[in-house]
């Protein structure tokens, strides 16, 4: 259990960014590793999707809510309205994907434009949050609050994202991180 609303929250910032890192490697190779960019699709849409961004959406964001916060402008609005606009880009590469492992070469531009849109979009998305709205959080949600958070975080790490735990995503993210080391 983390001391603040969002040490958990900038844990997983940082396991994104590296995977972040190793999509833009494997873009930038231009060799066409297909399982790479799958599995990095899968990890973006399980771990920071589904788990991460469903923790802000559910839990941090209808805290801050409480707190007093508005959620229909200001950071919590800019944030909800990235986190689409990401969706939309793992979304474009999913579906090139599989067109370009055919040698659709329109679909692998597809692949590559949207991947790094992903990756322009979520490192300028986790450095709002971290520098802006987390630092906000972390001095509102705090005490029996901060607690209770905490632990419905802890609970929705517990949960399954289509079969996969969160070990089996951190595990896919570690093995990512082999194929592309960072330099």
């Amino acid at each position: 259990m983390s001391d603040t609303a969002t040490g958990i929250l900038r844990a997983e910032h940082r396991l994104i960014l590296e995977v972040a890192s190793v999509l833009e490697r494997a873009l930038d190779t231009g060799e066409g590793d297909h399982d790479t960019l799958g599995d990095c699709i899968a990890f973006f849409r399980l771990f920071a999707d589904a788990c991460h961004h469903g923790k802000e959406e559910d839990l941090l964001f209808p805290a801050l809510e409480d707190e007093g916060m508005p959620t229909d402008a200001g950071p919590i609005a800019v944030m909800l309205h990235e986190h689409r606009i990401g969706r939309e880009f793992i979304r474009r590469m999913a579906d090139a994907l599989p067109r370009s492992g055919e040698g659709d070469s329109t679909a692998a531009t597809e692949v590559a434009d949207a991947g790094r849109g992903y990756i322009e979009l979520i490192r300028a998305h986790i450095a709002k949050e971290d520098g802006v709205l987390f630092e906000m959080a972390d001095g509102m949600v705090t005490g029996p609050a901060c607690r209770d958070l905490c632990s419905a975080y802890d609970e929705g790490c517990a949960r399954r994202f289509e079969g996969k735990t969160l070990q089996d995503l951190e595990d896919l993210a570690e093995s990512l991180r082999g194929r592309y080391p960072a330099v």
